[in-house]
C-alpha cells in the first residue's frame, strides 16, 4: 500500500526556492519594500516553505477568509478549517500598492523570509474570526490575543520562500520536511502512519497512547510543535530531548520516528485538530490520534470536542483520519495504563494529575509519582525546572525581585 496522497490531491508543492533561483531571488529581495512578519506568521511561511501546507500558495484572500471562518473552505473549495493570512498595520498598507512585490522578513534576526507579490488588501472583522476559529472572543484566550493583536488589514498573494527561518540549525535532524517524513516512512515499509501531537513533554499516558496506536499501525510519527507557545509552557528544545529518552528506553525499534514542525500554536481546540490532519496529511500520516481536549487551552472547549468535529465535517475533506482515544491514566485497580473507555473504576482509584500541578511538583523539587512519568523524562524536566529556579535566585540578587 502507498501513503495518502498530499492534501489536494496531487503532489507536495513546497515554496521553498532551491539554487540558483534561491540566490536570485534573495538578491532581488534587498531591493524591495519590507515587512516583518509576526512569529505565527513566520511559522505559516515556513509551512508553505517546506510544503507543510500543500498546496497553498500564499496568504489566503478574503474571499478565502470568508469561506474558512464560516464553512472551513477556500474560495475554490479546497477544504482548510484555519485562516492563513499575512497582516499589516493601516500605515504599512496604506504604502503598498495592489500588485506590488515586498519582502518579508523574520521578526527574530530582520533577514528575508519571501518574497510576496500583493493581489489583495481587505480588512477583517476580527472578532468574526476569532468566534468562529476559536468559539470564543475573550481576550484571555491566548489565540483571540493573537488575532486581536493583528493589523488591520491582510494582504493576500502568492509568496517564494526563501528561508527555513533557522530551525534546521536549531534543531538538526529533528526538523523534517514532509518530503524527508514520507521518503522515511516509505524506507521503512509503512503505509499506515499515526501521528501523535505534543506541545508537552510525553508522560505515561501520552506513551499509552503512542502504543495502542502502534498495535494498529505501521508505526507512529510524535510530532513536535517547534514555534511559539503560551507562556509557561515547556519550551521545544526541553521536550523533544525528554521525548527522546522515551523513545530510546520504552518503545520498540523502528516503530516509532520522531520529528518537528515549525508552527506557532493557535490553541483553536477542535479547527486546530483538523489542521493538525490536514498538514500531518502532507507528511505522509493516514492517521492521527486524537485524545482528550486536543489542542485546547483552559476550559474553552469541550474535553472531546476535538473527536466531534471530524464527524461533522464533509466526507472526503480529508484522506487522514482520526483515531479517536479516550482519556487515559494510570488505575491501581486494575493495576496499570487505561483509558475511561475500558476502565470500570472512579477518580478515587485513577491517578490524574493536570500540567499545572506537574510544573508545581517540579518546580518545588516534589516527588513525581512513578505511575505519572518514566524517571529519564522526570531528569530532564527537573534539570530544566532547577535551571529556572537558578536563575530566579540571579535575578532576585540583581534586582530583588523574580522575572517570573
Amino acid at each position: 500500500m502507498a501513503l495518502v496522497d498530499p492534501h489536494g490531491g496531487g503532489s507536495l508543492a513546497p515554496l521553498l526556492l532551491e539554487g540558483e533561483a534561491l540566490a536570485a531571488e534573495r538578491a532581488r529581495a534587498q531591493a524591495l519594500p519590507r515587512l516583518q512578519v509576526s512569529s505565527r506568521e513566520k511559522g505559516d511561511l515556513i509551512m508553505m516553505g517546506i510544503g507543510g501546507f500543500t498546496p497553498l500558495q500564499g496568504f489566503m484572500t478574503r474571499a478565502d477568509w470568508q469561506g474558512v471562518c464560516d464553512g472551513m473552505h477556500m474560495a475554490n473549495g479546497l477544504f482548510w478549517p484555519i485562516p492563513i493570512t499575512l497582516s499589516a498595520d493601516a500605515a504599512q498598507a496604506g504604502a503598498i500598492a495592489a500588485g506590488a512585490d515586498l519582502a518579508l522578513v523574520d521578526p527574530d534576526d530582520g533577514s528575508p523570509l519571501a518574497t510576496m507579490k500583493v493581489t489583495e488588501k481587505y480588512a477583517i472583522d476580527k472578532a468574526h474570526e476569532c468566534a468562529t476559529v476559536f468559539r470564543t472572543t475573550d481576550p484571555e484566550h491566548p489565540g483571540v490575543r493573537m488575532v486581536m493583536g493583528q493589523g488591520d488589514v491582510n494582504l493576500a498573494g502568492p509568496v517564494k520562500v526563501l528561508s527555513t527561518g533557522g530551525f534546521p540549525e536549531k534543531y538538526g535532524d529533528l526538523f523534517k520536511t514532509p518530503a524527508q517524513t514520507r521518503a522515511l516512512f516509505e524506507s521503512l515499509g509503512w503505509s499506515k502512519v499515526a501521528a501523535f501531537q505534543t506541545r508537552n513533554p510525553m508522560h505515561r499516558s501520552h506513551e499509552y497512547l503512542a502504543k495502542v496506536a502502534i498495535e494498529v499501525s505501521d508505526g507512529v510519527l510524535v510530532h513536535s510543535l517547534l514555534g511559539a507557545l503560551k507562556p509557561g509552557d515547556i519550551p521545544a528544545e526541553v521536550r523533544t530531548q525528554a521525548i527522546g529518552v522515551l523513545v530510546d528506553g520504552y518503545f520498540q525499534k523502528k516503530t516509532i520516528v520522531q520529528a518537528g514542525y515549525p508552527l506557532d500554536m493557535r490553541y483553536a481546540g477542535p479547527r486546530e485538530a483538523l489542521l493538525h490532519a490536514l498538514f500531518r496529511q502532507n507528511y505522509g500520516c493516514s492517521h492521527q490520534i486524537v485524545g482528550r481536549d486536543h489542542a485546547g487551552v483552559g476550559s474553552y472547549y469541550g474535553p472531546f470536542d476535538a473527536h466531534h468535529i471530524f464527524d461533522e465535517i464533509p466526507k472526503g475533506s480529508l484522506q487522514t483520519q482520526p483515531m479517536k482515544i479516550d482519556w487515559t491514566f494510570w488505575c491501581y485497580r486494575c493495576g496499570g495504563m487505561a483509558s475511561a473507555r475500558t476502565c470500570p473504576h472512579d477518580d478515587a482509584d485513577r491517578l490524574l494529575v493536570s500540567g499545572t500541578k506537574l510544573r508545581k511538583w517540579l518546580s518545588e523539587g516534589s516527588e513525581v509519582p512513578a505511575e505519572f512519568s518514566r524517571p529519564e523524562v522526570l531528569t530532564v524536566l527537573r534539570k530544566y525546572y532547577e535551571s529556572l529556579a537558578a536563575e530566579d535566585r540571579v535575578e532576585v540578587r540583581m534586582t530583588g525581585h523574580s522575572a517570573r
